[in-house]
């Protein structure tokens, strides 16, 4: 039986198992994946990441849901920069390859850690609600108080639907407050609520940046775990910049035996 030393890392309640896997070593399986995110019988986790080697970037960012499932992850982004950082990797900025392309970003502290998102895609209208891709797809839906919204029930009926079964989709239902917004997420691929989603919390801000015809500006988001800011500006085209801002910190790191 193999031992593997991890480390945990979590930005703003999104948790993941983080692995430097330069040496290429490291290759799960689905089964694997979803026993080490387990809370119960394994480290526990909503997703894991292996830092791998790029010839192109800094590094490469692979990142799975916890049922073993990929996508980007925007919270995971900015861990993956932390750990990046804590390897010895970067300094402060980073360039790395993830599913959806390149990304850049900028290490201030584990308090503050800027990563630019590629433009959103897909933006479309269902019904009163939304849909748009950041990275990973996100149904948008504003609601007026969110203490009287069940997040786990209304996410599972979305995602389950005719229409995301499939290929499965995250849902959000947002606050729009004075000078922010709150978010509650339904995660696919965890398939269940999750503390914080990075790239949620920016398909969020702008869905609302389109609604209200906003150019550019920055929104602070309000999740279970804390706080995030988007930034975003519209120089050449719509949504040409867009960065998440937030912490990113080291919990623990340990051995368990596969």
């Amino acid at each position: 039986m193999n031992s593997l030393h991890f480390y945990k890392y979590q930005g703003t309640g999104n948790d993941f198992i983080m692995l430097d896997n330069r040496s290429g070593e490291f290759h799960f399986d689905k089964n694997q994946i979803e026993q080490l995110c387990d809370r119960r019988f394994g480290i526990g986790a909503d997703g894991l990441i292996l830092i791998n080697n790029s010839k192109e970037h800094d590094f490469e960012m692979n990142y799975y849901n916890s049922d073993g499932s990929q996508s980007f992850c925007g919270n995971g982004g900015r861990c993956a920069i932390a750990f990046a950082q804590f390897l010895g990797i970067i300094k402060d900025n980073a360039v790395f390859s993830a599913i959806d392309g390149v990304h850049s970003g900028i290490f201030h502290s584990e308090d503050k850690i800027e990563l630019g998102m590629n433009p959103p895609s897909d933006f479309k209208e269902i019904g009163k609600d939304y849909f748009i891709h950041t990275g990973s797809p996100h149904y948008i839906s504003f609601c007026e108080d969110l203490s009287k919204q069940n997040i786990v029930e209304l996410g599972k009926s979305i995602r389950y639907s005719e229409a995301f079964k499939n290929e499965g989709v995250n849902v959000n239902l947002v606050q729009q407050n004075e000078d922010s917004i709150s978010i509650l997420t339904y995660e696919r691929g965890v398939e269940d609520e999750t503390f914080s989603c990075g790239t949620g919390a920016t398909a969020a801000v702008l869905v609302q940046a389109k609604l209200q015809s906003k150019k550019s500006g920055t929104t602070m988001v309000h999740v279970k775990g804390g706080e995030l800011h988007v930034i975003w500006d519209s120089i050449n085209a719509p949504f040409d910049l867009v960065k998440l801002v937030g912490p990113a910190k080291k919990v623990y790191e340990g051995n368990i035996q596969l």
